[in-house]
């Protein structure tokens, strides 16, 4: 029973985070400032929105997904994150063994890799639905959460070596393609996310990440070509497969590195 309070407890809280992750990215895309004392409003009718209107999930289910005062749409995107981010904080959770043939492990370094994988994957989150809808990686995003990654990776006792060559790596590849394409193939954005995954992953969690991302975008950029939904010459928000790649190789990472050396052996 204490297992599943203690998830229950988790998802809450990664819904929580979620409606927060939701408006930091409606302030950046509005450029209006994070620490400001303006309630929470409807984007469509500008009306300031009560507490019922803004219960992560449940109000979305409730409200039917419209708004209570204009009655237009509730962008899908809102319970969709909300969800994302309590999932993956569960995951998160689970992964990082605080419990174990159902004992508690109370180890402060248990809980720090907890909240450092809360930290980074709610990085990752407003970098990938940012890049997905405005097409843009913002280094409003990516610079604090490189300073997060190179501190809380240290605390936690990755060596500092492992770190800087992730991040050597992850945006020297990026920025090999900047100069070789002339600025076509990506922009500046994409190489400062890669010196963040090199930051969060560091060596060799860098090189699967990268490996993943292009699989992932090559595998979903066939389906949309097939569909017509894209062609070979549109646009594609990379920043959203680098993301995805990230978050896999945080929380599965090393057995993926393992099952790959075995299965080579």
């Amino acid at each position: 029973m204490g297992i599943i309070i203690f998830y229950t407890f988790v998802f809450i809280f990664g819904l929580i985070i979620g409606s927060f992750l939701n408006a930091v990215i409606w302030r950046f895309y509005k450029k209006e400032s994070l620490v400001t004392k303006v309630r929470s409003y409807c984007v469509k009718c500008g009306h300031t929105l009560g507490a019922r209107d803004l219960v992560p999930l449940l109000s979305f289910i409730f409200l039917r997904g419209h708004c209570r005062f204009c009655k237009n749409k509730i962008s899908w995107q809102y319970p969709l994150v909300e969800l994302a981010t309590g999932i993956l904080f569960v995951l998160i959770a689970y992964q990082s063994g605080v419990l174990v043939n159902g004992h508690w492990l109370l180890a402060i370094s248990h809980w720090l890799g907890i909240l450092r994988g809360w930290i980074f994957v709610s990085f990752l989150i407003i970098i990938f639905v940012y890049d997905l809808r405005y097409y843009l990686i913002i280094d409003k995003v990516t610079i604090p959460a490189m300073v997060a990654a190179i501190i809380l990776n240290l605390i936690m006792g990755v060596l500092w070596w492992q770190l800087l060559l992730g991040a050597v790596v992850g945006g020297g590849f990026f920025w090999l393609q900047y100069v070789v394409s002339r600025r076509r193939w990506i922009g500046g954005g994409d190489i400062r996310l890669g010196i963040l995954m090199g930051l969060m992953l560091g060596w060799p969690g860098i090189l699967l990440a990268l490996f993943l991302a292009y699989v992932i975008g090559g595998a979903v950029g066939l389906i949309l070509i097939i569909s017509k939904i894209k062609t070979l010459k549109s646009a594609v928000p990379f920043g959203t497969f680098l993301s995805v790649a990230t978050a896999i190789t945080l929380l599965y990472g090393e057995k993926i590195i393992i099952w790959y050396l075995e299965l080579i052996r």
